[in-house]
């Protein structure tokens, strides 16, 4: 018997026997419907990594996992919060000279005296996975690598990646210098919103130049080779020890859908790109993207201590898109606002004050920021403090 779009029919000796194998042969090519609804979803692949991770971009919704809570040295990919502070804290326009220490670092490009750009320190940096220009950045942004890599640990504990401690700025090996997957997912997803970064991590190949007249340019080659080779790549980092194996954080555009991917402790540096491709390749399988409200539908109201005024406007960071997987329909998603009830002046335009979470059947898919409409100085307010005396009169029964 041969299954046919859910028919059984069956074969047999009235037809001649060239005829019957021919129509064997078509029925045997023709999907069957049965077969396909018990295949389901695409499995997972096998990948060498230790560690991973897959997620949507801008929503951060998980397509796949793999220990990615488990404490592991992240190598290089360390680089990716080195990048992100400098871009957050320095002018890139800013001069930056070369210490002997920098240039003495394991694994260094740059020799002391070397003068460039921020913007070119972090461009060579990222692309040749300069250990030494890790230092230099530290060195400008901090007055130790000490205290550089303490910021690096808070921003990553802003972020939500509050299992990571650094000790230094570009991943060498170093006692307690650990993170998981999930809290390099959430750096990189940070990083990711930031253009320039971007940029810089998607270029395959750039001419690094230099202010000092000794410093001939130079053409830096970016280690990520799935750049140019996998369909969509766009960055991000990767990394190598001994210690860590291959890691390498990645990210894949395709039908305008965005997803970054985490591998750690590939078997060799090889594997850290074939899994990754394997992984991206899964998530794109499962993933589409239903867009949602605009975020000018979409407005949440704080009230404010010690303001000007009594209460700040907030709306999305970005319009609303829903991440769907496997057969999920756009009229099960919904929203809701996780917002505090009161913040305390002052407030810049732009600041986070709360957010939107996505949800489909009720289930938390990913969340957007909420940022404030407009800014708002230390003051004084006559609706203000009525609301703050009965806040502090029945905020405690509230919750």
């Amino acid at each position: 018997m041969i299954c046919v779009n859910d028919k059984i029919f069956q074969t047999g000796k009235a037809l001649p026997g060239i005829l019957r194998w021919l129509l064997l042969a078509v029925l045997f090519a023709l999907p069957c419907r049965g077969e396909a609804a018990l295949s389901g979803p695409a499995r997972p692949p096998a990948i060498t990594a230790e560690a991973a991770i897959v997620v949507e971009a801008s929503t951060g919704r998980v397509l796949y996992e793999k220990n990615a809570d488990r404490l592991m040295y992240p190598a290089s990919m360390t680089k990716i919060m080195t990048c992100l502070l400098a871009l957050e804290k320095g002018d890139l326009n800013t001069p930056v000279t070369v210490s002997e220490a920098a240039a003495d670092t394991e694994y260094a490009e740059l020799s002391a005296g070397d003068r460039l750009t921020m913007e070119e320190l972090l461009t060579e940096m990222m692309l040749e996975s300069d250990n030494g220009a890790s230092v230099a950045v530290a060195e400008q942004l901090a007055p130790s690598v000490d205290q550089f890599s303490e910021l690096m640990t808070e921003r990553a504990a802003a972020l939500g990646a509050d299992r990571t401690q650094f000790r230094n700025p570009n991943g060498l090996p170093a006692l307690g210098h650990v993170s998981t997957a999930r809290d390099m997912m959430k750096i990189s997803r940070a990083a990711w919103e930031l253009p320039i970064f971007r940029r810089i991590v998607g270029t395959a190949r750039h001419t690094v130049r230099f202010q000092s007249p000794q410093s001939p340019p130079w053409e830096a080659e970016n280690t990520n080779h799935l750049l140019g080779q996998y369909r969509g790549m766009v960055g991000i980092k990767t990394g190598w020890t001994e210690a860590a194996g291959g890691c390498l954080a990645g990210a894949a555009e395709r039908n305008g859908v965005t997803l970054i991917s985490i591998v750690m402790n590939a078997i060799n540096g090889d594997a850290r790109f074939s899994d990754t491709a394997a992984l991206l390749d899964y998530g794109f399988s499962r993933v589409r993207v239903a867009p949602g409200p605009p975020r000018e539908k979409i407005e949440g109201t704080v009230w404010v201590h010690n303001g000007s005024t009594y209460k700040v406007t907030a709306h999305p960071r970005a319009d609303v898109r829903h991440v769907l997987l496997d057969g999920e329909t756009e009229r099960r998603c919904s929203l809701r606002l996780d917002m505090p009830r009161f913040i305390n002046a002052p407030i810049r335009r732009g600041d986070k004050v709360g957010e939107l979470v996505l949800c489909y059947e009720g289930k938390e898919t990913g969340r957007i920021d909420m940022i404030a409409d407009s800014s708002m100085e230390i003051g004084f307010s006559p609706m203000a403090y009525v609301i703050d005396f009965y806040d502090r009169l029945l905020g405690p029964l509230l919750g």
